[in-house]
C-alpha cells in the first residue's frame, strides 16, 4: 500500500484502505479480529497513533468494534455504514470477490427501481427524458466499439447514469439523493453483471422498455420493466429467480414476465 509522492520518497502507507480491502473482500468476516495495532506498526512501519488514527476511521464507518482486552474486530454486516460515502466508494473498489454484499445490494435495488420507476413515469420532465435518452443511446454506442466506450465513457459508466437519471426523474429528494451516495454500489453490480453477460442486446432492450414507458407516461409498465432489467441482471450475476421471491416497495407489486429477445 505504499507508492511514491512527488518528491520519490515512499508515501505513507494508508492502512484504513488495507483494512478495508480486507474487509469488503472478505478476508475478514464478520466477527474476525483483525491484527493487532503493534503488528500493524511492525508491518508498516508507522507509529502507533497512525495505526490508531486508521482503525479509528473504520470504528466510525461501523466496519469494526474494539473489544477491550481482546482486539478489533469486524462488525456484522448489518452494522456498516453503507451510505457513508467513503464507505459505499470502499464498496464498489474493494468488494466485488464478495457474493454476500453483492447480493444485499441487488436486494436494494429489487425494492426500490420498479417503485422509482414508477414514479419517473409519473414526473419525469422534458429534461429528465433527455437525460435518460442520452444515457440509453450511449450504452448502444459504447457497444459498437471494440472498447466499449463512447466519447471518453464506458457502455458501464453510461449504464449506471441511466439508473441515475430515473432516480432524478422520480423528483423525490430523497430517492434522488440515495442514488447519489449509492452510485459506486449501484456501479459494482453493473460492471459485475455487464462483464458477464453474453446478451447484453436482450439487457438493452430490457432498458429500452423503462425508458419508452417512462416517456409514454405507463408507471405499470415502468415499474414491471424495471423488474424486468434487474432479472437481466440476476441471472447475469448468478441470482437467478431472485426477482419473484425478493420484496419490492412497489404498491402494486409488480409481477415479472419474462420476456426475451434475440440478437
Amino acid at each position: 500500500m505504499r507508492h511514491a509522492n512527488s518528491s520519490g520518497r515512499p508515501a505513507r502507507p494508508d492502512i484504513a484502505e488495507y483494512l478495508a480491502e480486507a474487509i469488503f473482500s472478505g478476508r475478514y468476516g464478520p466477527g474476525d479480529y483483525v491484527p493487532r495495532e503493534v503488528d500493524l506498526c511492525e508491518q508498516f512501519g508507522v507509529s502507533r497513533s497512525t495505526v490508531r488514527s486508521a482503525v479509528q476511521l473504520l470504528v466510525g464507518a461501523g466496519l469494526l468494534t474494539r473489544i477491550s482486552g481482546q482486539g478489533t474486530r469486524v462488525r456484522a454486516l448489518a452494522d456498516w455504514h453503507l451510505l457513508d460515502p467513503r464507505v459505499s466508494g470502499w464498496l464498489a473498489r474493494f468488494a466485488q470477490p464478495n457474493p454476500g454484499i453483492q447480493r444485499e445490494i441487488f436486494a436494494f435495488r429489487v425494492a426500490v427501481e420498479p417503485f422509482v420507476a414508477r414514479l419517473a413515469a409519473e414526473h419525469a420532465t422534458a429534461a429528465d427524458l433527455l437525460e435518460i435518452e442520452t444515457a440509453y443511446q450511449g450504452m448502444i454506442l459504447a457497444l459498437e466499439q471494440d472498447d466499449l466506450r463512447w466519447e471518453g465513457r464506458s457502455h458501464n459508466e453510461y449504464d449506471v447514469a441511466f439508473h441515475e437519471a430515473i432516480f432524478t426523474a422520480s423528483h423525490n429528494l430523497v430517492w434522488a439523493q440515495i442514488s447519489h451516495v449509492l452510485k459506486p454500489a449501484i456501479a459494482l453490480l453493473v460492471e459485475k453483471s455487464n462483464q458477464s453477460a453474453d446478451e447484453l442486446h436482450d439487457s438493452m432492450e430490457r432498458h429500452r422498455r423503462v425508458m419508452e414507458a417512462i416517456r409514454l407516461r405507463q408507471p405499470d409498465k415502468a415499474a414491471q420493466a424495471a423488474l424486468a432489467v434487474l432479472d437481466r441482471t440476476g441471472q447475469d450475476l448468478g441470482l437467478e429467480g431472485l426477482t419473484r421471491i425478493l420484496p419490492t416497495l412497489d404498491a402494486q407489486e409488480p409481477h415479472l414476465e419474462v420476456q426475451t429477445t434475440h440478437g
